[in-house]
């Protein structure tokens, strides 16, 4: 039982394909093997578009509070609007209200309210569903415009995939990251056991894949690196493959720019499905047989990387 997390420092690096072309690549050659899969990246979900994906549970996700003012036992004393650092109280006509946009839940009018007369309320921000796919049961999520929490929200589903894992008995947990390094991709990477960094061959992607790294350091999880449309620029990709040799990252190999790509995203489908002959195909099978080796040797105890 392994749970693989796929990461970018930033997004459009082709972290969502990469995991979808694995998928495929998993059902093919374990077809009597199960796989749970996540997309872990709740601001811009999207792993579902390739996958066939059909939603068969909904549930809301509740992440966050706002105060509520109850006008019968308002006074108008004002005290809310004076210590609220958000000036999300507004008043007319002597009327106290709290404006839930600008609201940041923080408590401070109520715990200052004399009349008690202000209140939290739990807020849903988002969604999370399961769904069936081609290839194994598929958990994601969307946190709705300007809301917060998203780590809370990929912890949620990670746990509910974790449940199921366990109760499949289940080979593989394959989890589609959120790019970057905040809260979401602390919570992506908690539990993972190996994690494989998409980047791509220019200053920011070698700057993005340092920053990422030196996140991942902190779980003791094994990190392996893949270059997307590396040959676009061979020095940029040069330059990641010395990064990562001068930091004992295992490189696994790189992936061309392909026009199959895209075809294949337009057509709702991996890569290596729709067209398993283009050159960016090849490379992703030879870069997951890479990975599956990884894996397969991966022991529990890893050295912590130092990042030069």
């Amino acid at each position: 039982m392994t749970q693989l997390v796929i990461l970018s420092g930033k997004g459009g690096t082709g972290k969502t394909n990469l995991s979808a072309a694995f998928t495929y690549l998993y059902q093919q050659g374990y077809p009597d093997r199960e796989i749970i899969l996540v997309d872990a990246d709740v601001d811009a979900a999207n792993l579902a578009l390739v996958l066939e994906a059909e939603e068969i549970a909904r549930e809301p996700f509740m992440g966050g509070a706002i105060a509520v003012i109850e006008q019968d036992l308002c006074s108008g004393c004002g005290r809310c609007q004076e210590v609220c650092r958000y000036e999300a109280v507004t008043s007319s006509g002597g009327k106290f209200e709290i404006d839930p946009i600008a609201c940041e839940g923080c408590a401070a009018c109520l715990y200052q309210c004399p009349e008690k007369a202000i209140s939290l309320e739990e807020q849903q921000a988002g969604e999370w569903y399961i769904s069936d796919t081609p290839y194994g049961k598929f958990f994601h999520a969307h946190l709705f415009p300007a809301q917060e929490n998203s780590g809370k929200l990929v912890a949620l589903i990670k746990s509910r995939a974790q449940e199921d894992f366990d109760e499949r008995g289940a080979d593989l947990m394959l989890v589609d990251g959120p790019p970057g390094i905040g809260c979401p991709v602390i919570s992506a990477v908690s539990g993972a056991d190996v994690v494989l960094i998409v980047t791509e061959p220019t200053l920011a992607g070698l700057h993005d894949l340092g920053r990422v790294l030196e996140t991942t350091i902190h779980f003791d999880v094994h990190v392996v690196v893949c270059i997307n449309k590396a040959d676009l620029y061979l020095e940029g990709a040069r330059q990641i493959r010395e990064f990562c040799l001068e930091n004992g990252i295992d490189m696994l190999g790189d992936i061309p720019f392909d026009l199959a790509v895209p075809r294949s995203m337009a057509q709702g489908l991996p890569v290596t499905k729709s067209d398993p002959e283009s050159p960016s195909s090849r490379a992703i099978k030879e870069i997951w047989d890479e990975l599956l080796a990884t894996i397969d040797q991966q022991s529990t105890n890893q050295t912590l990387i130092q990042i030069k």
